[in-house]
C-alpha cells in the first residue's frame, strides 16, 4: 500500500470486487494479477528543483522493465512528502497529488494545490482535453497506470505543471508492478522499492515571459 488514504481506497475496492462476485458478476478484479517481483530500473527521474509562480514545468519519472517477464501494469503514485505507509496525517495519498495538507477545521476538502496539472501523462484523450486527469489515471489514490510493459521497454510518466503556491515543498513518487499489491515492483540494481522525492522551492517572484526575436515564447 502506498500513502496514507491509501488502504481505504484499495479495501474498498476489494470489498466491492467481493460483492460482485457473491452476486454473480465476475471474480476478484486482483485475481489475474500475477503474484511476484518485477524488476526496474528508473532511466528519468527529473523536477526542477528551483521554481516560480506561474511558470510552467515538468515532472518526469521514466520506468524501464528490467527483467524477462512483462509487468502486468507499471504505475506511478505522486504523494505528499512521502509514499510511505502509513504515512502522517496530510502526507501521503491523504491529499491530491501536486497538493499540500490545509489544516483548517470543517473543510471538505484539505487539499491545497501547489501546481496545477496543466498535462497529465498518457494519451491526451477526451479526460485530458476537457482538464481531467488523462487516459493513464485510476481508481487508486493519485496513481497513474500505462497498462502492461514488455521486457526491455520503457514508459515515460510525464506530468505538466503550473505552479501556484509560493514556499518549499515535497513531491514524493513510487513504483508499482500493478494496482493490487499481488505485483510488485522493485529496482534491479539492489532489490529496493523504486521511489524518490523531489525537494521543490516555488519563489514568491512570477516567471516572466517575453517572445523573443525567432517569435517563440520565453520564460525566465
Amino acid at each position: 500500500m502506498r500513502g496514507a488514504g491509501r488502504l481505504t481506497v484499495t479495501l474498498g475496492m476489494i470489498a466491492t470486487s467481493g460483492a460482485l462476485a457473491a452476486c454473480g458478476s465476475g471474480g476478484r478484479q486482483d485475481a489475474n494479477e500475477p503474484k511476484g517481483t518485477f524488476p526496474v530500473s528508473i532511466s528519468v527521474a527529473k523536477f526542477p528543483v528551483k521554481q516560480r509562480l506561474s511558470e510552467h514545468t515538468r515532472l518526469t519519472i521514466a520506468v524501464t522493465n528490467a527483467g524477462k517477464r512483462p509487468i502486468p501494469d507499471v504505475a506511478v503514485t505522486i504523494c505528499n512528502v512521502t509514499c510511505s505507509y502509513p504515512a502522517p496525517l496530510g502526507q501521503g495519498t491523504s491529499v491530491d497529488a501536486f497538493a499540500a495538507y490545509l489544516n483548517q477545521p470543517g473543510l471538505a476538502s484539505h487539499s491545497r494545490p501547489v501546481w496545477v496539472v496543466d498535462r497529465p501523462p498518457g494519451p491526451c484523450g477526451y479526460s485530458c482535453k476537457a482538464g481531467g486527469a488523462g487516459a493513464y489515471y485510476t481508481s487508486d489514490a493519485n496513481t497513474w497506470a500505462a497498462g502492461k510493459l514488455k521486457p526491455g521497454a520503457t514508459v515515460d510518466f510525464t506530468w505538466g505543471v503550473t505552479a501556484v503556491a509560493s514556499g518549499t515543498h515535497t513531491v514524493a513518487w513510487e513504483v508499482s508492478a500493478g494496482l493490487y499489491g499481488k505485483a510488485k515492483a522493485v529496482l534491479s540494481n539492489g532489490g529496493g522499492l523504486p521511489h524518490g522525492a523531489f525537494r521543490v522551492t516555488i519563489s514568491h517572484a512570477p516567471a516572466q515571459t517575453f517572445v523573443n526575436s525567432s517569435g517563440k515564447i520565453v520564460s525566465h
